[in-house]
């Protein structure tokens, strides 16, 4: 029966992970989690980018890849503030640096945590760049090769729990209501955690498995007492003057890794440095340009940058791997456990390079 269960939560799991903090938006409809499994693989400049093909070659003197790896596609998800994704392919990171070892790059537009993990193990992607704690470890728990390389955000205050009624302040309050938004998520996670504080358990509530817009859609019409939003979405609940019962603030870790597959990491280890190396220009950029860096994920986003500038503040981009992150990535594996998503319980010390 868990395995079903399992089986069933592993469709309707996307990156809710990286759905932003409450900030303002020209289209509040585009923030939070992403379900649905669309794919997109582009060029190393993508369509919109005017670069110049992806051919790898023509670098007299290159240092070429040790493995002979000819191609690297990377996972490329933008909402709601993904910032090193955005920041990354707007400067041409990866494209240009790997090219010199003989390396075209390419992006897969994967909006699921279960079809990103899928796509790893099948080899169509090699570095998942950006993808959920809970998609890691159901894929892990499901028998994947799948490692973290490292971090790549934490966003507690980025999930959040809003109602019209005011008077829910307490997991107490809760009790007998129904309370919508997706399932194996941050946010599922999110409410077990609120409500476990009062002595309580999902059981005490009408949970109903909901997309964030249904979800948000259901508080608006009434059907729903409780909506487990995030991103611009949460905005816009915000700006009607809704009631935020909690955040993820003290109760979640919200963590977002970088992961490859283990025999890939063991036979393109220089591959994997220059990602390392890459990844720490990325952090520079970022750090260094910091206007310029709302302006580019602004315009990306189509959001004002005051919004940016309000969501930005809700995130950890640091890439090291943390006694804290282990432990946060330990509570997860822990709630899915509980909550019927994985079989066995596991010791997430294997999910990462020792």
């Amino acid at each position: 029966m868990k395995k079903m269960v399992a089986m069933g939560l592993a469709v309707c799991m996307g990156v809710m992970s990286l759905s932003g903090c409450a900030g303002g938006s020209k289209n509040a409809a585009a923030g939070g989690e992403q379900t649905a499994a669309e794919q997109t693989v582009t060029g190393e400049n993508g369509a919109d980018q005017g670069g110049a093909g992806q051919t790898g070659s023509g670098q007299s003197g290159a240092q070429k890849a040790a493995s002979g790896l000819d191609k690297l596609v990377f996972t490329y998800v933008t909402s709601p503030l993904n910032v090193p994704t955005i920041i990354e392919r707007n400067q041409n990171i990866f494209a240009e640096d790997f090219r010199k070892m003989g390396i075209s790059v390419e992006y897969a537009e994967i909006n699921s945590g279960a079809d990103q993990t899928q796509a790893l193990a099948s080899g169509d992607v090699q570095v998942l760049y950006a993808v959920g704690a809970t998609s890691v470890i159901l894929s892990a728990a499901n028998g994947a090769d799948i490692k973290v390389l490292n971090m790549y955000s934490r966003s507690p205050k980025a999930f959040s729990m809003y109602a019209k009624d005011d008077s829910l302040t307490s997991p107490e309050s809760l009790k007998g209501k129904t309370v919508a938004g997706p399932a194996g998520t941050n946010l599922h996670e999110l409410l077990a955690a609120y409500l476990a504080t009062g002595g309580m358990t999902i059981q005490d509530v009408n949970y109903v498995n909901m997309s964030i817009p249904d979800a948000k859609a259901g508080l608006d019409g009434g059907s729903v007492d409780v909506a487990l939003i995030a991103g611009a979405t949460a905005y816009q609940a915000q700006q009607q003057g809704y009631h935020m019962v909690a955040d993820g603030e003290g109760l979640i870790k919200a963590i977002i890794a970088v992961a490859v597959r283990e025999d890939f990491y063991n036979e393109n280890r220089d591959v994997i440095d220059r990602l390392m190396a890459d990844q720490e220009k990325i952090a520079a950029f970022m750090r260094d340009n910091r206007e310029e860096t709302l302006k580019i994920v602004a315009q990306e986003l189509d959001l004002d940058e005051q919004a940016v500038k309000d969501m930005y503040a809700c995130y950890d981009f640091s890439l090291d791997v943390s006694d804290e992150d282990r432990a946060g990535f330990q509570k997860t594996a822990d709630f899915m456990l509980e909550a019927g998503m994985i079989e066995e319980p596991l010791d997430v010390n294997t999910l990462f390079f020792q």
